[in-house]
């Protein structure tokens, strides 16, 4: 099984994560918001180099990791090359049989200037990036802005596959932060961080994206979500207002013959999927100053008052139970469910072993003990569908990788003190701690994921010694949320303060989330959030796209795109008929029939099986 998760983990590596102009700071007469602190960073992108794919075009970013000259000196213009590759690898099917750039989306050059920025929201201990891409052909007679938030705990261009692939060829600047997430990580041994530009930098020689409190006594790594002390989650929204903010203050720099460009004469359109998508819903609900003209969340990590359930409930809940379950005959043929012989992983019956041992299941077979396994899900909320594409989520390990980080991140624990004895180190090829890499480190910002392990850092303790070594974590963070002493209390007084606030009645919305999502399943995220809004005056557009999963990029591994549909081409659709309702008028309409998609099985995928509807607006000029 270790072997077997090994292979898995290169091929999705990139998945879990041309020259610049010199940098030009901030201009006499042309200040930026007063939540920006230090420079913005202005850099040129032409002539081999764009916005869009950083010169690399589809096939290009489709490839090998692009080159870097030096490994243990990157360049700017490397890491940032490198930064969009990763995030485009990460979102989006660029398989051979995905039909990206042949059925939907494409990657046309998109020559412009950039503006980048740290930006700080009040108390925070760290600041978050934020971004504008203005492209050369900005539509000035029909002022666009897209806002939007990296997806999962990605860097700043982790929403680029949406966003940017959206909105920039259709003449729209595209402004992104990194909601205080990214793979910005402080190496403690070596007292050194990622700086603007995105190179390394030791603390105390410029101003860097994270940094912990000075200690000498510990050589781990730190982590920016997990680590800054700041709960980011509960700030997403106002992290992503503040990208608006700062996208209309970089084209009054960019444009100034036509300044100022505000929320009344240029339309901010908010968009973002899973963690992003939450964030611009977080972020709908915060805006009183009504500076979204739209809103459309792919697979938001979205919570609600009392209704649905919490990230960290339903992943604590799969970490121990799903291994057991997904042991049930009903998954035989469930892809990453088995071994390459077709049995059932001896890790994973060790689970239901273990569960019976603690007597949380009975019957002495594996069969009995992962029906029941089974039936504990299904009691939760978990339908068939998300138990089935979860093996994907099982099979690589996220679910402990996941709630280890957002345990500390909700606690606001340090790098040294994470719940349940967890920490981040440098590891070696075999899995066991060692020095950092100093060329992983390098680049770190540009190919790390946000969320360890992964680039050579590692996720160590949570474990024992016994035949299901991750069984002691998983419990143990679990109690954090099952528990009702003092202690375990700030972690649940975190994930409440990521309770989101409901938009203005009036505000076009469309959610679009995949029904077969195992990591946000629908049942605790997007449905309880559409039955809230309409019970409290909202109209919100609501699409569960049959066969849509959580991550379109799995669509490229062997036997697990035969059975799904990618989401992004839903996603676009959405954005196309609000763009048609903002610019030409087009009535919001009080329902859209859900598409009703077919998987593209073995052959390459055919626009007929998407069953998009027909086109709501022109293609992009």
């Amino acid at each position: 099984m270790t072997n077997r998760l090994s292979r898995w983990m290169l091929l999705i590596a990139p998945l879990l994560v041309s020259c610049a102009a010199p940098t030009v700071t901030k201009e006499s007469g042309m200040q930026a918001p007063d939540f920006v602190r230090g420079d913005v960073r202005e850099t040129e992108h032409r002539q081999g180099d764009d916005l869009l794919s950083a010169g690399l075009g589809l096939e290009g970013l489709a490839g090998a990791p692009a080159p870097i000259a030096h490994p243990l000196q990157p360049t700017p213009a490397e890491l940032r090359r490198r930064a969009i590759q990763a995030s485009w690898k990460g979102i989006a099917d660029l398989g051979p049989l995905g039909g990206y750039g042949r059925v939907y989306g494409g990657v046309p050059d998109v020559p412009g200037r950039e503006y980048q920025a740290f930006a700080w929201i009040p108390d925070a201990h760290a600041p978050h990036r934020v971004l504008l891409q203005v492209p050369d052909n900005f539509d000035r007679s029909r002022r666009c802005l897209v806002v939007t938030a990296s997806s999962g705990s990605r860097g700043i261009y982790g929403a680029i596959a949406l966003a940017g692939a959206w909105g920039l060829p259709r003449g729209c600047a595209v402004a992104y932060t990194d909601k205080g997430t990214s793979g910005g990580y402080f190496d403690l041994a070596d007292n050194s961080g990622v700086a603007l530009d995105g190179t390394r930098a030791k603390r105390g020689s410029a101003m860097l994206e994270f940094e912990p409190v000075a200690d000498t006594a510990h050589t781990g790594v730190a982590v920016k979500h997990a680590h800054s002390g700041d709960n980011p989650e509960a700030d997403w929204g106002r992290h992503v207002l503040q990208a608006a903010r700062f996208g209309l203050a970089m084209l009054d720099r960019a444009f100034p013959d036509q300044a100022p460009f505000t929320a009344q004469n240029t339309r901010i359109i908010a968009t973002g999927l899973s963690n992003g998508g939450g964030a611009v819903l977080q972020a709908a609900g915060l805006d009183d100053d009504r500076l979204f003209a739209g809103v459309v969340a792919l697979e938001p990590n979205v919570r609600v008052p009392e209704q649905g359930r919490a990230l960290f409930d339903y992943a604590t809940d799969a970490s121990i139970w799903l291994p057991c379950a997904l042991a049930d005959a009903r998954f035989d043929k469930t892809p990453m469910a088995r071994t390459p012989e077709g049995e059932v992983p001896p890790a994973w019956a060790q689970r239901c072993h273990q569960l019976h041992e603690r007597e949380l299941v009975s019957g002495t077979r594996v069969a009995a003990q992962a029906a029941q396994a089974y039936e504990h899900l299904r009691a939760g909320g978990w339908t068939d569908q998300a138990m089935a594409t979860a093996a994907s989520t099982t099979s690589l390990d996220l679910w402990r990788a996941i709630t280890a980080a957002y345990a500390s991140a909700y606690m606001r624990r340090g790098p040294d003190d994470m719940p349940c004895g967890f920490r981040y180190g440098g590891v070696g090829a075999k899995g066991a701690a060692a020095a950092v890499d100093p060329a992983l480190r390098a680049s770190w910002w540009a190919d790390a994921s946000g969320i360890p392990p992964g680039n050579g850092v590692g996720l160590f303790g949570g474990t024992d010694h016994s035949p299901d070594p991750t069984l002691p974590g998983a419990l143990c963070l679990r109690a954090l949320w099952e528990d009702t002493d003092a202690s375990t209390q700030p972690l649940r007084d975190g994930v409440a303060a990521t309770t989101v606030k409901a938009p203005r009645p009036s505000l076009p919305l469309w959610i679009v989330h995949g029904a077969s999502d195992g990591l946000l399943p629908t049942a605790f995220t997007s449905e309880p959030y559409v039955a809230w809004l309409r019970s409290n005056g909202g109209h919100p557009l609501y699409w569960k796209v049959p066969y849509a999963q959580h991550f379109d990029a799995f669509l490229a591994i062997p036997g697990f795109g035969e059975q799904h549909v990618p989401l992004l081409p839903y996603g676009y659709a959405a954005l196309d008929r609000l763009w048609a309702h903002i610019y030409a008028g087009a009535p919001w309409p009080a329902i859209v029939p859900t598409p009703s998609p077919t998987p593209r099985g073995a052959l390459p995928l055919a626009r007929f099986r998407l069953d998009l509807p027909p086109a709501w607006t022109q293609a992009p000029r």
